[in-house]
């Protein structure tokens, strides 16, 4: 499995029992912890591994760090963190390779395994399917308050405790379902990612805005154009391809492009076992998990209706 329908992992068949997964993603910093930075990044880092239906058994540091400027103390509370969540995942630390550099940035690769009758793509979403979101929307636009020093502590610890909590938990419950596909919503959005399953899956999506799970102060900020750039970014892309309905707010809008750190699983389960799915996530601390749109129709020109 390679870069046919932009998958999460590639994914290399090594026997007829064991595929590896292989995945890597580091940033700069989004909140001033070094230790939760840490934890933000390996989080993320993981969920492509999880998105694949896989385990994670090895993680690589991945360093680049301005050394004539920042004490090193900082560069160990950052591995600190990131070492947190890798003993968390069940995974191994098996080393990695720092470089001198003007910006701070911190990542890791990781290695999963999963049986080849397992993996789980982004591609074969069905019409009819619920689509479940177990984490909720706002993180670029939270953080891009907390760099203007307006965010609230409250909003702050809200997207702090999201970011760094493991897609393991969802992950490891959703494996006992039937899922037509799924993935992990970063960068591009709820919106970006949902397309990459529907442009995977030749279909079409609805989306039911009053059943997005969104942090606190998301709305707040966004109704001042606390934006990041990344949302902006995918707003414009994007735009062609989704229709809003007459009474959607403009806020909404904003904050189904928004960019994520370390957002949850998105998935296309079947209708009739979704409900059992939730509340299984439900019971097992995925708590911000909710049904937020469904697979609507079979379309060669896939598109997302905001509804």
């Amino acid at each position: 499995m390679g870069l046919d329908h932009r998958d999460d992992s590639a994914v290399y068949k090594l026997s007829d029992d064991i595929a590896i997964v292989q995945s890597l993603d580091f940033f700069t910093p989004i909140v001033d912890d070094p230790f939760t930075f840490g934890q933000i990044t390996a989080a993320n880092a993981f969920s492509d591994i999880y998105a694949m239906g896989a385990r994670p058994i090895i993680a690589l540091n991945i360093v680049g760090f301005p050394v004539d400027d920042l004490d090193n103390s900082i560069l160990k509370d950052i591995l600190r963190g990131g070492l947190d969540k890798i003993n968390e995942s069940g995974a191994v630390l098996a080393g990695g390779h720092s470089i001198k550099d003007d910006e701070l940035k911190y990542g890791l690769s990781v290695t999963g395994v999963v049986h080849p009758d397992k993996i789980i793509s982004n591609k074969g979403a069905q019409p009819g399917d619920a689509l479940i979101l177990t984490k909720a929307l706002g993180t670029g636009i939270v953080a891009t308050a907390l760099k203007q020093k307006i965010a609230t502590p409250d909003q702050v610890d809200a997207m702090t405790q999201s970011m760094i909590r493991l897609n393991k938990y969802a992950a490891e419950i959703a494996v006992n379902y039937q899922i037509n596909a799924m993935t992990d919503v970063t960068g591009f959005g709820l919106v970006g990612h949902l397309l990459e399953i529907l442009d995977a899956s030749f279909m079409d999506a609805r989306i039911f805005v009053d059943q997005l799970p969104i942090l606190p102060g998301t709305l707040e900020w966004a109704e001042q154009k606390v934006v990041p750039g990344g949302l902006l970014a995918n707003r414009k892309f994007y735009k062609p391809r989704v229709a809003v309905g007459t009474d959607i707010s403009k806020l909404i809008e904003l904050v189904v492009v928004d960019a994520q750190t370390s957002g949850g699983l998105l998935i296309s389960s079947p209708s009739e076992s979704a409900q059992a799915l939730l509340e299984d996530l439900h019971t097992n601390g995925v708590e911000q998990a909710r049904i937020i749109g469904e697979i609507s129709s079979s379309s060669f020109e896939p598109r997302i209706s905001l509804q």
